[in-house]
């Protein structure tokens, strides 16, 4: 580690020194006191205790490139310090009143975010995490419509409440439970590369797949063949012109950074909306600039959707999500009481106006694009090195690699090969998240401030990875 240390860009910040419980401490209390479902990552877990910007520190003080951004949370950097100034300022003054009260935050910020969004999506309902989030769409939507179906994708992840683990299409995330599935019906996932269709023309990338397509520039055939796959489901597992919504991530995260054929979304939605239905744009991971040309990743497929949902790095990894949407729609909120104790407090909306600034001020949206594209280009350059990459895939920083043990066939490579190179890219100072139903999928979302000689050392360091990791046997 220390020889991999000397190689990593400079840094000028310096963690303060470890002074918490010992190791074996954490892992004991882990152990006897913290649910089983917070695994860790990795075989000897990591201790973080500090971070800057795109760095991380564990406790005895190595310093690791974030390529993972606490799961495409931290947007503008580990403690910002334009953040953690506006949250200092608000907690001398108020923490906390709820909603029963107006205080002034919520109200600068409310119209603060609105001002992002085109067309009437202009009302927003503050709320603390992307499931709280996609579960507040959901309700909307049936009341609403009055309709209760709703359409998702296969391989979607869009939370684990109770309500919205019904959306969440993955076996691996689905506790068997009765009624998880009610009125929620899971469609074709719409994938260029391991889908029926795709090919070398199909998605908004500057890196494409491998296959072979027939498709034009603004002729994607493959998007034709998913939404006709998609129509079926309507004239055949659906109540006609009764559907309440659908839900779609701009780019799949937890499905492994997976991007749909061009036009299909825009199609999909007005498919949705002659049968009665919203569309919902799930933002969580894609919002707030990551994808590089857009602010908001459903603009990269040309439609306007009816309610956006989004979290993560709207705080940069304070507790903070929000549900945005037409005035029409949110007056469906009014049958009934509804509240949330801790949605748009003082704290939250303080931490919100502050990463608003930072994203602008800092021009980290087109830092998104343009390092990015880097990126994706350099990661394109080493699929060619190496058999084991069948795709790179993603915009701006919302990046995935995909591991495979066939480039033909495009089957999954092993867990044990994918973890022995995950693990050594740890070793030598790199974090990288995993995705995909596989894990196979190199999940890559760091901080929207790193920059090319970040990027570079994470190539180098995932390519010194695989080169040690051929030859083993697994």
């Amino acid at each position: 580690m220390s020889q991999m240390q000397n190689e990593m860009p400079e840094c000028e910040h310096q963690a303060p020194a470890y002074t918490g419980p010992s190791y074996e401490q954490i892992l004991e209390t882990r152990k006897t006191h913290l649910t089983p479902n917070l695994q860790a990552h990795f075989k000897k877990p990591l201790v973080i205790h500090a971070g800057r910007k795109q760095w991380l520190y564990d406790h005895e003080g190595r310093r690791y490139l974030d390529m993972f951004g606490g799961i495409v949370t931290v947007s503008v950097g580990h403690c910002h310090p334009k953040v953690n100034q506006a949250l200092s300022e608000q907690t001398a003054k108020l923490w906390h009143t709820t909603n029963i009260y107006m205080h002034p935050k919520i109200h600068e910020y409310a119209e603060r975010l609105v001002a992002k969004f085109p067309g009437d999506l202009k009302a927003v309902c503050f709320v603390n995490s992307g499931s709280e989030a996609n579960d507040l769409a959901m309700l909307m939507a049936r009341l609403h419509t009055g309709n209760q179906d709703i359409l998702t994708f296969r391989n979607a992840y869009h939370g684990m409440s109770p309500y919205t683990m019904g959306l969440t299409a993955h076996s691996t995330w689905r506790y068997p439970l009765p009624g998880v599935n009610n009125g929620i019906l899971h469609v074709m996932n719409p994938d260029p590369y391991q889908g029926v269709w795709g090919g070398a023309a199909c998605r908004d990338s500057p890196v494409q797949t491998t296959r072979n397509c027939n498709c034009g520039p603004n002729d994607c055939q493959a998007g034709v063949q998913y939404y006709n796959e998609l129509e079926q489901t309507f004239k055949y597992s659906l109540p006609r012109g009764k559907v309440a919504a659908m839900f779609a991530e701009s780019i799949q995260g937890v499905g492994g950074t997976v991007q749909y054929p061009k036009g299909y979304l825009k199609r999909a939605a007005a498919l949705v909306r002659a049968n009665g239905g919203l569309f919902v744009a799930d933002e969580v991971q894609t919002g707030f600039g990551r994808t590089g040309e857009h602010f908001w990743g459903f603009q990269a497929h040309d439609y306007t959707p009816d309610i956006v949902t989004m979290a993560k790095g709207i705080g940069n990894g304070f507790p903070l999500a929000a549900v945005v949407t037409t005035k029409e729609i949110a007056a469906s909120l009014g049958m009934a009481l509804h509240f949330n104790t801790y949605g748009g407090n003082p704290m939250a909306s303080a931490v919100g106006i502050a990463v608003l600034d930072v994203i602008e001020e800092e021009q980290l949206q087109r830092n998104s694009l343009e390092v990015g594209t880097y990126f994706l280009n350099c990661l394109a350059e080493l699929q060619q090195r190496y058999e084991l990459i069948g795709d790179v895939r993603g915009k701006g920083l919302m990046i995935g690699v995909e591991l495979v043990s066939d480039r033909e066939t495009r089957a999954p490579l092993a867990a044990p090969h994918v973890l022995e190179i995950w693990e050594a890219c740890k070793d030598m100072g790199v974090l990288y998240g995993r995705g995909g139903l596989h894990g196979n999928v190199l999940r890559i979302k760091p901080p929207m401030c790193v920059n090319r000689a970040d990027v570079k050392f994470a190539v180098d360091v995932l390519g010194r990875a695989i080169e040690n990791s051929l030859g083993k046997q697994f």
